[in-house]
This record gives C-alpha cells, structure tokens and sequence, in this order.
C-alpha cells in the first residue's frame, strides 16, 4: 500500500484529503504542525509527503529544508495558499519536488501525487547476484565488498550480518530484541547496548554523516530502520 503523510494544520482538509486518498489506496497519516511533521517524516518510511506552507511553530519551508538536510528523499508536493510565487521558487530551491496552491482541484492533486510516487526511492534489496545500492553506497554480499563513493570499506563479520539483515529488511521497524536474536543468535546474549554500539560503527563506515544517518535510522522507543532512498 502507498504511504503517504499530510503536514497539514487545516482540519477540514485534512479530514476531505484522508478520506480521497484512503478511498485510492492510500495509508494516510497526519501531522497538524512542522515540527511533528517533521518528525514523521524522518522516523517513517512514505512514499510521498503532502507539506502544507503555513504551518503553526515551523513553516513549510523550513520543514522541507530541514528534511533534506537530513538526508530525508521523500518526493515533497508543498501545499501553499499564498500567490506570491516567490514561495514556490524558494520550496523548490529548498528540495521540494512540485508544489499546488489552494484551492486545487482533487483530481490534480492526485495526478501530482502519481507522478511523485513513480520517482520515489527504490528499494536496495539484492538481486539474485548479491548486488545492493543506497545512495553513494555498493555492496557485493557475495564477494563481501562493500564501497562508499568508490572507496572499500573494512567491515567486520558482526557488521557485515547487521548489514545484510537491514538492507533485506527495508522500511520496516526493527527493535533491538529482534535484531539481537537475528544477527547474534539467542545463544550470545549480548548485552543491551551492543546493538546500539555496532549499529554506530556500521554508521560510521555507510552514513556521509553519521551524525545525521540517511540510511539507518533510529525510531525512538522502538528500534531501527533501514532507509534505502534516503
């Protein structure tokens, strides 16, 4: 199913767009201010993200900029009231990918919505020959070679199960009891922050920012996800 979160602080809007795109297949999901958005933006797995431009706390410009500064691809469709198209240049520089003012029609707006779902991130699952890709990242489980930006990484056995495991999981949740019995076996009862600990390592290695990890991403309160697109 399509995921796809509304940044939208117009309740009656908000209500007519769940109940449109729910009934075109769509899973929806909404955030009434920037900074919640945001947040769901980052921690959840869309396919596309409807980010409206005046938002209560933070706008929408700032949202959409502060998103791709973490590394968040998710096709942007930025929702603006105003007609001054100064706004829709600025999203645009900012990383949103089309924009529509209000009032749209609902039929446009879908078509848009189709159009930014078929450039979404793909996923970096392997291929029959053991070949995966993620941003500037190339793996050869096979071969066990892995590159980021052309240069070979030095990765460890531990690091290199974690990593397999993430990539052949993409975009769902995984909690740190999960990956403990599935990485290191229920006989190695590690202790509790040797996920964490590996899962930094594998960060430094994979991430152009570790700080700010595009790929593996951590979803407070519940565990970690990898990200392919991201």
């Amino acid at each position: 199913m399509k995921r796809i979160l509304i940044i939208e602080d117009e309740p009656s809007l908000v209500l007519t767009l769940r109940d449109r795109l729910e009934s075109e297949g769509y899973d929806v999901v909404a955030a009434a201010d920037g900074a919640t958005g945001e947040e769901k933006a980052a921690e959840g797995s869309f396919d596309v993200i409807i980010l409206d431009l005046n938002l209560p706390g933070k706008n929408g410009l700032d949202v959409c900029r502060d998103l791709r500064g973490r590394g968040v691809e998710t096709p942007v469709l930025m929702l603006t009231a105003r007609g001054d198209v100064t706004d829709r240049v600025v999203g645009l520089k900012l990383g949103a990918d089309d924009y529509l003012p209000k009032p749209f029609d609902m039929l446009e707006l879908l078509a848009r919505l189709e159009a930014l779902y078929r450039r979404r991130p793909v996923s970096a699952k392997p291929g029959p020959d053991g070949q995966a890709a993620f941003g500037d990242v190339r793996v050869d489980f096979d071969g066990a070679v892995v590159t980021r930006g052309g240069e070979e990484l030095e990765l460890s056995a531990l690091e290199w199960r974690l990593l397999r495991y993430l990539v052949d999981h993409p975009d769902r949740v995984l909690p740190r009891d999960l990956l403990l019995d599935e990485v290191w076996g229920y006989e190695a009862t590690p202790v509790t922050r040797t996920v964490d600990v590996h899962v930094s390592s594998l960060r430094q290695k994979i991430e152009e920012k570790p700080s700010h990890p595009r790929h593996i991403v951590t979803v407070h309160g519940q565990g970690y996800k990898f990200v392919p697109g991201g």
